[in-house]
């Protein structure tokens, strides 16, 4: 079985209130809509209380060219993602160097060469590693490329595999849009990126951490939905397409697709202790929780990123994965991670931890206390 070690998350440097982005759409949208004051009550419906943008307010005050604002997702990318992978193999003992494969995940920029290319001039990893980036899986993109990555993993047991998933959604934002999905995207999204190591059986990690593993994999694409969604490429930038009614799609379809999943493994929702979602907005969480009669606080991961970040797009389900690494889990303990992107498509992996004989993991926690202990002259891990 491939296995999860560590996960490394990055944000931009440019923290915005929700409310300072409240007044700042008010300004922008109030000559288009007459009922503008009911209209941004989404602002608090949210549940979102801060971001994080790769420029600073002032900067989207003014049209930005597509070109422009390409240009600096690449440049945001190349640190982020630089910090990203960095944080994730800090304590495994290993460099960037001895990756064998990365998988770079993103949807809100272009570049060719890809930004994995840039990385691996930065942080000077092996000239030979083997390298998939995939575009445009949006907000699916996070577990879509984790199971890619644990797919290469248990056909090559002895890989270490990287995944990193990358988000400038800030930076697609475009001033002329006065659209009301241009509005809600305003109140939704952020930017971040998140790093992911997976391990094949046969893998060696110095400092090896008993994380998840992945036990199995299911995507699914629903036919004549391709409006739910996505992109519209313009003249000038990417213009957002989103649903209204992605929470009753979400209510309607994912508990059928959920215990399909599991029952390949024969098992049901009783035996899921862990949730992992991507919190897209709060009413998709909130129904969620509702089609899968799970409680709130089995969510609380996505709640508090949701909180803190907003919606990175495919980096959200990965800070949430981040989150529930720091828990102690029971050996034998089941997760469900999931998320809903473009297509319109849903993406699942199944983890386990450990063994059902085994009794307590030490977290993810418990083992950076320990480098710290080491570290300082006590006892050797």
């Amino acid at each position: 079985m491939a296995k999860i070690i560590s996960v490394g998350t990055a944000v931009p440097p440019y923290e915005i209130e929700q409310e300072e982005v409240r007044n700042f759409a008010k300004e922008l949208f109030e000559e288009s809509y007459e009922n503008i004051d009911r209209m941004l009550t989404i602002f608090e419906n949210t549940s979102i209380q801060k971001r994080r943008f790769s420029r600073p307010r002032e900067w989207f005050e003014t049209e930005r060219s597509f070109s422009e604002r390409n240009q600096a997702y690449i440049e945001t990318a190349c640190q982020l993602g630089e910090e990203a992978i960095l944080t994730c193999l800090n304590g495994t003992g290993l460099k960037p160097h001895d990756i064998d494969h990365i998988f770079f995940i993103s949807t809100t920029g272009m570049a060719t060469p890809s930004i994995d290319a840039y990385l691996i001039n930065r942080l000077e990893m092996d000239i030979h590693i083997k390298r998939t980036p995939i575009w445009g899986l949006g907000c699916a993109g996070g577990v879509a490329g984790l199971a890619r990555a644990y797919e290469y993993a248990r056909a090559f047991p002895e890989s270490r595999v990287l995944l990193l998933a990358l988000e400038c959604c800030g930076l697609t934002f475009r001033r002329n849009d006065m659209s009301k999905s241009n509005l809600v995207a305003t109140s939704l999204f952020g930017d971040g990126a998140a790093a992911v190591l997976v391990a094949g059986e046969e893998a060696h990690i110095p400092h090896p951490v008993e994380g998840p593993e992945i036990v199995d994999t299911m995507s699914t694409v629903w036919p004549h939905s391709l409006d739910v969604m996505g992109w519209e490429i313009n003249d000038d930038g990417l213009k957002v397409i989103f649903s209204k009614n992605i929470p009753a799609i979400v209510r309607n379809q994912i508990k059928p697709v959920v215990d399909q999943f599991l029952e390949r493994r024969q098992l049901d929702l009783s035996r899921v202790e862990h949730y992992i979602t991507h919190p897209g907005g709060i009413k998709v969480v909130q129904a969620y929780q509702e089609t899968l009669g799970v409680p709130v606080d089995k969510f609380k991961h996505a709640y508090s990123v949701l909180k803190s970040f907003g919606n990175m797009s495919s980096a959200t389900v990965l800070f949430v994965l981040e989150r529930e690494l720091l828990e102690s889990h029971t050996y034998g303990s089941y997760g469900l991670m999931a998320a809903l992107g473009p297509g319109f498509s849903s993406e699942m992996l199944l983890l386990r931890w450990g063994s059902e004989a085994s009794g307590r993991l030490p977290s993810r926690r418990q083992h950076l206390k320990k480098q710290i202990k080491w570290l300082q002259g006590g006892t050797h891990v």
